[in-house]
C-alpha cells in the first residue's frame, strides 16, 4: 500500500474518519484491483454522510489526487454508470 495521507477534517468525528478513509481506501482498491459497484456505492455512501456538499467533494478530491495521484472522480463516474455486481477498475 501506498504511503500517503489521506484529506481528513479536524472537525470530524473517529467514526466519520473511518468512513472517509474506507472510501479512498475502496478508491485505490478501483485502481489496483478492482472493486465491486456494490461495494463501492456503500463506501461513497457513507463518504457523502460525512462530505454532503459538492464544493467540498471537489476540495477533497483535489486534495487525494494531489497526495496519491488517484483520481476520485473518475471513479465516481464509472460508479454512476455500473451496474450492482460490475467491478470497477481503472
Amino acid at each position: 500500500m501506498e504511503e500517503y495521507s489521506y484529506p481528513i477534517d479536524v472537525d470530524w468525528s473517529t467514526d466519520e474518519i473511518i468512513d472517509v478513509v474506507a472510501f479512498f481506501e475502496a478508491i485505490e482498491k478501483a485502481y489496483d484491483e478492482g472493486i465491486v459497484a456494490s461495494e463501492l456505492k456503500g463506501k461513497y455512501r457513507s463518504f457523502k454522510v460525512v462530505v454532503p456538499g459538492k464544493a467540498e467533494e471537489k476540495t477533497i478530491f483535489k486534495e487525494f489526487k494531489s497526495n496519491s495521484g488517484l483520481e476520485s472522480y473518475a471513479v465516481v463516474k464509472l460508479l454512476n454508470d455500473a451496474d450492482e455486481d460490475d467491478v470497477i477498475r481503472i
